[in-house]
């Protein structure tokens, strides 16, 4: 035991589940522990679950999948602008585009939504823009940043090969890279599923995992806002594995 108390020790996986299986017990011992006092500052296990059952016999799943619906067609759409900016970056022209773009990541999401509200009428148009709105921002930063940090090797040994600009910009950004693109979809993605909940908000009608925690929240029923929050979580957390699976399986040979 004493290598996991030494800074830059390697460890097995098997150690390392291990030790995520000894905080997992530890935080659900002190929540049960929590949980026998007069007052306690989270809801009780015993309130989670019977939220969680509650939540479920109200179509919890359909919930979940206009969330995911939601986050999916915003993501999709996130996806299309993003790529085509930051490619098209290689141009000139484009690039100050697509370098203003990235610094809208500091825009407070009150004066988006007000204006996409203006412009669009359907409710469920405007949540989808707001927030292909804000991913595209921190995506565009985050593909730009991969952009620059291809080294000029590549760019020299295609050069070398015969390859023309275009050719340079398909075989070494476009398909050359795609495995790290996946790798930054995957970490901006969380920004989007992290935002579901303030913008679902937006049109009760809908649905969502977000109209079910405000209203779980107007009537101060902290176990099911608890039980919400941690079904958010693990949805997020299965689409971040999902994606991380995808990637090592097609790209075995990536280096992140």
């Amino acid at each position: 035991m004493k290598s996991w108390f030494t800074p830059f020790e390697l460890v097995s996986a098997k150690t390392r589940n291990l030790i995520l299986l000894g905080w997992l017990v530890f935080i659900v011992g002190m929540w049960g522990l929590n949980s026998f006092k007069e007052t306690h500052m989270f809801p009780t296990i015993g309130q989670v679950f019977s939220g969680l059952s509650e939540l479920y016999n109200e179509g919890l799943v359909v919930h979940i999948f206009s969330s995911l619906a939601l986050c999916g067609k915003a993501v999709l759409i996130s996806i299309i602008v993003s790529l085509t900016l930051v490619y098209m970056s290689t141009l000139p022209i484009i690039y100050p585009i697509s370098n203003a773009i990235s610094k809208f990541r500091y825009l407070p999401l009150t004066g988006i939504s007000f204006y996409i509200t203006i412009l669009l009428a359907d409710g469920r148009a405007i949540q989808t823009w707001v927030l292909v709105t804000f991913m595209t921002t921190y995506l565009v930063t985050s593909l730009l940043a991969m952009l620059k940090d291809i080294p000029q090797e590549e760019f020299d040994h295609a050069r070398a090969l015969g390859c023309s600009r275009w050719e340079i910009l398909w075989e070494v950004v476009i398909k050359g890279r795609l495995d790290y693109v996946i790798e930054v979809i995957r970490q901006n993605l969380a920004i989007v599923w992290m935002m579901l909940v303030t913008v679902e908000s937006i049109l009760a009608a809908a649905g969502g995992l977000g109209f079910l925690i405000k209203n779980s929240d107007k009537f101060m029923n902290h176990g099911r806002i608890i039980a919400l929050q941690l079904v958010i979580l693990l949805v997020g957390l299965f689409m971040d594995f999902v994606l991380t699976f995808l990637r090592k399986k097609i790209f075995r040979y990536s280096k992140i």
